[in-house]
């Protein structure tokens, strides 16, 4: 997966796309698919760690100046905050496919180094600051999946114009998907 993402995301990945065989298009559109499924999965993993983030500092702002606040009420939020994300859906566009697909494994081990189960389920044993530096964390990580996603984008879509020229050109038929 490593090398996978590596390779489709380097400058020269489409070259002269109108030089490659229909498999050759096909099979590179299907994996920036496969890729882009893994990446969005992976950037709503890191938008439910954020969204839970967000709302301890929130809660946080909310306290009672005796200091009564009741994170029993975060825990029992957390559905409603998984379920609800309140950021931007970014360019609107849905993965090709639902589900995990696969997910790099550096940028898993990168976002388990932001945020350890440990952060998760004890919110309220960070300090402000830690806290913070999480929130921060976490967002240039989403930044960061959320370009490779639009990165991913932009090839897949220059496939496709390039598939969608063949067969109104002629160069390719439907008729050949079928035999």
């Amino acid at each position: 997966m490593r090398e996978t993402l590596r390779t489709i995301t380097a400058e020269d990945y489409l070259g002269d796309l109108t030089a490659l065989e229909m498999r050759e298009l096909r099979a590179r559109r299907a994996t920036c698919q496969d890729v882009e499924t893994g990446l969005s999965y992976l950037r709503r993993m890191v938008q439910g760690r954020l969204d839970v983030a967000e709302a301890e500092r929130a809660r946080r702002a909310d306290r009672t100046p005796t200091g009564d606040d009741d994170l029993e009420d975060l825990i029992a939020r957390l559905p409603e905050l998984l379920a609800h994300s309140t950021r931007s859906p970014g360019n609107g566009r849905l993965p090709s496919a639902f589900g995990t697909g696969d997910i790099d494994p550096d940028l898993a081990d990168e976002l388990d180094d932001i945020v350890t189960t440990a952060h998760l389920s004890e919110p309220g044993e960070l300090d402000d600051d830690e806290l913070a530096a999480v929130v921060t964390s976490l967002e240039a990580f989403e930044r960061r999946v959320s370009d490779l996603r639009r990165s991913l984008f932009d090839r897949i879509d220059a496939i496709e114009a390039e598939l969608t020229r063949r067969y109104r050109t002629g160069e390719a038929s439907v008729d050949s998907l079928l035999s």
